[in-house]
């Protein structure tokens, strides 16, 4: 699978550990050692996916998150020791795919890489049958072709995940969907009961699409169940 990776990693033994194990596997990896510098590469360069940690010096993680999602949704996997709960809410709410906690495994690391690859790829290329499709929901249109949301024909801003979880619920809104159906079809991979990543997702999901976020009517929660898109 090739693709060029920006690692951002001021821990030296860390950051060749991982750019060597990656490029083993037929990536092209950049390695910035603070924000500022990742700031600059990213304007200077493409990238596919972005594996980020949060305590480096000069520009926070949390800052560099911000500051790319102003103008791109590529991927953005956190890789960081800081692993609480807040943690992880701050940095999916702010835009992050996914987050790995330190210490990992190389081989976890890979395959949340390769698998946010895929996914992207999927969308990207997706056959121009089924790209050509709106689908409306009330006051939500969900445009196919150029995978967008709109409400009340303004564009909504969504992630990408944030915007997968959408599309899975307006192409089946019959279907009640469980956080492990939610978490294994959007993140195509095995769901080991970490509910927090779906519990973000979802939070920051109805803040953009519901009128009264903490009363939503576009994705209902059927507690003990899962969840399943709302009738109007």
């Amino acid at each position: 699978m090739s693709a060029t990776i920006l690692l951002v990693e001021d821990e030296p033994s860390i950051g060749e550990m991982v750019l060597n194990y990656l490029e083993r596997d037929g990536f092209t990896v950049v390695h910035a050692k603070d924000g500022e510098e990742a700031v600059r590469i990213f304007a200077e360069q493409p990238f596919d996916l972005i594996l980020l940690d949060l305590m480096i010096p000069k520009l926070s993680g949390m800052d560099f998150l911000r500051l790319i999602r102003e103008k791109s949704l590529v991927p953005i996997l956190i890789v960081s020791a800081k692993d609480s709960e807040v943690d992880k809410a701050l940095g999916l709410g702010f835009g992050a795919d996914d987050y790995i906690a330190k210490p990992f495994s190389m081989i976890e690391l890979s395959a949340r890489v390769k698998a946010a690859l895929r996914r992207v790829s999927y969308y990207a290329h997706a056959p121009a049958e089924h790209r050509a499709n709106i689908i409306t929901i009330h006051e939500l249109v969900l445009d196919l072709d150029n995978l967008t949301i709109s409400k009340n024909g303004k564009e909504v801003k969504l992630t990408s995940k944030e915007l997968q979880i959408l599309k899975l619920f307006m192409t089946n809104p019959k279907k009640v969907f469980t956080k492990e159906h939610i978490y294994q079809t959007v993140w195509d991979e095995p769901y080991y009961g970490d509910e927090n990543i779906i519990n973000v997702h979802m939070s920051r999901l109805r803040e953009k699409i519901e009128d009264v976020p903490s009363a939503p009517q576009y994705i209902k929660t059927l507690w003990g169940i899962g969840y399943r898109l709302g009738e109007f």
